[in-house]
């Protein structure tokens, strides 16, 4: 079942200097409070449709690693990757960048691919029981860091 949960925020930028930062999935450590660091693979130093990464996320004592496949990147306009881990695809995120008089409208977004099935997994493997409610915790936290990083 797919489960969307979307935070939206206003940032004092334009929409290139969001996108620029957000879609360096090397600085989401400086805003995510899961994910710590992202490194390209081989082959790939920035924002293109099939790019691949590594997202290498901590709560707490626990930390585990995805695998990132960017599957949309539109400069000023949306950056949207697909997570997997052991080749299972369990979720999707992406940057919707819209214009504003004072600056950008940045919705974050995530669809939650997991099967019930897995929750178990998931908990074990990350040490989060309700991933909806920490999601909403930890997208707020990104925009608000994001926000700081690009309008200062």
């Amino acid at each position: 079942m797919t489960e969307r949960i979307e935070i939206t925020r206003d940032i004092a930028a334009s929409p290139e200097a969001v996108y620029a930062a957000i879609s360096d999935v090397t600085r989401m450590g400086e805003w995510s409070e899961e994910c710590h660091t992202c490194t390209w693979h081989d082959g790939f130093d920035g924002p293109v449709v099939g790019a691949t990464f590594d997202g290498h996320n901590r709560n707490g004592d626990k930390e585990w690693t995805t695998q990132g496949k960017v599957v949309e990147a539109e400069p000023g306009r949306s950056f949207v990757f697909e997570c997997s881990m052991m080749d299972f695809h369990f979720s999707t995120w992406g940057y919707r960048i819209e214009p504003t008089d004072g600056g950008s409208r940045v919705t974050e977004w995530t669809d939650n691919l997991l099967p019930a099935e897995f929750h178990d997994f998931a908990k074990e493997t990350s040490g989060i029981d309700d991933r909806e409610a920490r999601n909403r915790q930890t997208m707020s936290g990104t925009l608000e860091h994001l926000a700081a990083a690009v309008e200062a």
